[in-house]
């Protein structure tokens, strides 16, 4: 098989996680990108795109200032979801 050098940015989080992961499995850290990075294909290219729950959310600041007075400011729960958790 051939095979080709890519290279890629990732977060100081992410490459302490895989650095543990790889000491503690005795793999490369290649055969554990290229696995990662297959499965991730073939899931995208076989699930719906609407029932991808992405690992990370960027959020604009105004839509960050929405989420945060949700938050401070719950709305009252509707009839349907008391029912949901009186069951």
């Amino acid at each position: 098989m051939k095979t080709a050098q890519i290279s890629a940015y990732v977060s100081v989080e992410t490459r302490k996680l895989l650095d543990k992961y790889v000491r503690e499995r005795g793999v490369k850290k290649a055969f554990v990108i290229e696995t990662a990075l297959l499965h991730h294909l073939k899931a995208m290219g076989e699930i719906p795109l609407d029932v991808v729950i992405p690992p990370r959310l960027v959020v604009t600041r105004q839509s960050g200032e929405k989420i945060l007075d949700s938050i401070e400011n719950p709305a009252e729960p509707t009839d349907v979801m008391r029912a949901l958790f009186d069951d």
